[in-house]
């Protein structure tokens, strides 16, 4: 295996069609996918819409529309039918997030074929899109219950010593999955208890606190484990596979996975369930919700705002005093005299200095249930073609 190969990555899904065709889907697609690359996408989202591409080009294909330009309003509709009344392999229909996350590529590809001249008309411009359904915040893990995951890992062990300190810094921090694979070991300052997160989502840097005890695992780990798991020439990636390879993100998946189903919890969830566990119980704690959204690196849900002007000492402050997990004394700082409640008022119920606070813990809960969902979407054996 090369050195920097990663463990369960998806390889690009190929897209149908005749290649030696200029005005045909695989050639177009490939160039407005380009062009999503020279705009700063993302890997994750070039990937992400040419699965939903190909999944259309090959059901188009199968009905002779083998070129965008031959792409109709109509064609359109019955491909949304089509989704509607797929179902998976389990006998599910796909929720109609799913189905949206097919047809938005669609409105995208469209909108640049007509810019650059590919076809005349967007046949998506004015399709009608499933209303998305709203659903109610997943339930999180309990402060018992993630310290039972935490427990599965066989410390004595390498690869059990990794898997305690991932799921640690997961719980700890709430940083994302991909966030956690790329994590450097130039990003950790465990001195100062803090963990740099750089380029996360949106291409933002953010730094977060650690408290005492992922200190702890850490430095053991990148004492005792990760030289034991490195590949010459090191890039310094924090976390590796027995192959000494960065972790794909399928893999995290399934790693988290199988720990939370080996604790005996009664709850289903990977990565994004200690991201949704930190919200929760910080929350639970005490913190105000602006120092909870400045941890996980989120907008502003109701403006595009960032609370970038929440200082890392105070959010320092906050975390330590509201995480269950951060019982070691060096861990434990006084909070803010705004750090706490749920209404972004002082105890005299006057605003502080920070911008006012405009959405719910119950906003900010539902907004990680969404997010967990289009994170975790994995292409699945006989999806729509």
């Amino acid at each position: 295996m090369a050195p920097n190969s990663r463990r369960g990555v998806h390889v690009p899904q190929p897209i149908p069609g005749s290649l030696t065709d200029p005005a045909g889907f695989p050639v177009l697609v490939e160039d407005f996918l380009t062009d999503l690359g020279a705009r700063g996408y993302s890997p994750e989202t070039i990937l992400s819409r040419r699965q939903s591409l190909a999944q259309f080009a090959a059901w188009a294909g199968d009905r002779g529309v083998t070129r965008p330009v031959e792409v109709t309003r109509p064609v359109l509709v019955r491909y949304q039918r089509h989704l509607f009344h797929y179902r998976k392999a389990d006998g599910h229909p796909l929720s109609f997030r799913s189905q949206n996350s097919r047809l938005l590529p669609l409105r995208a590809f469209f909108t640049w074929a007509v810019k650059n001249g590919h076809v005349a008309a967007n046949p998506a411009s004015d399709l009608d899109l499933p209303k998305v359904e709203h659903r109610l915040p997943k339930a999180a893990l309990t402060a018992a219950e993630a310290e039972l995951v935490l427990a599965t890992p066989d410390t004595s062990t390498i690869v059990g010593l990794r898997d305690r300190v991932m799921l640690e810094v997961l719980y700890c921090t709430g940083i994302r999955r991909a966030e956690l694979a790329h994590l450097n070991v130039r990003d950790l300052d465990l001195e100062r208890l803090t963990l740099m997160v750089r380029a996360g989502k949106g291409k933002k840097d953010r730094m977060v606190p650690l408290h005492g005890r992922a200190v702890s695992w850490l430095a053991r780990y990148l004492t005792e484990a990760r030289p034991r798991l490195v590949v010459e020439p090191d890039d310094g990636t924090v976390f590796l596979t027995v192959d000494g390879t960065p972790f794909s993100l399928d893999r995290l998946t399934q790693l988290a996975r199988d720990h939370v189903v080996a604790s005996g919890v009664a709850k289903d969830g990977a990565c994004h369930l200690f991201r949704h566990t930190l919200a929760t119980v910080m929350l639970e704690g005490g913190a105000d919700i602006r120092y909870v959204q400045a941890m996980l690196g989120h907008a502003e849900l109701s403006t595009t705002q960032i609370y970038a002007h929440v200082s890392i000492r105070a959010l320092q402050a906050v975390h330590h005093a509201t995480h269950p997990a951060a019982s070691d004394p060096r861990s434990r700082r006084a909070a803010p005299d705004d750090a706490r409640g749920d209404d972004g008022c002082r105890d005299d119920g006057r605003r502080d200095d920070l911008s006012p606070l405009k959405v719910s813990a119950f906003q900010l809960l539902s907004s990680l249930s969404q997010e967990d969902q289009l994170e975790n979407r994995v292409p699945e054996t006989g999806e729509p073609s």
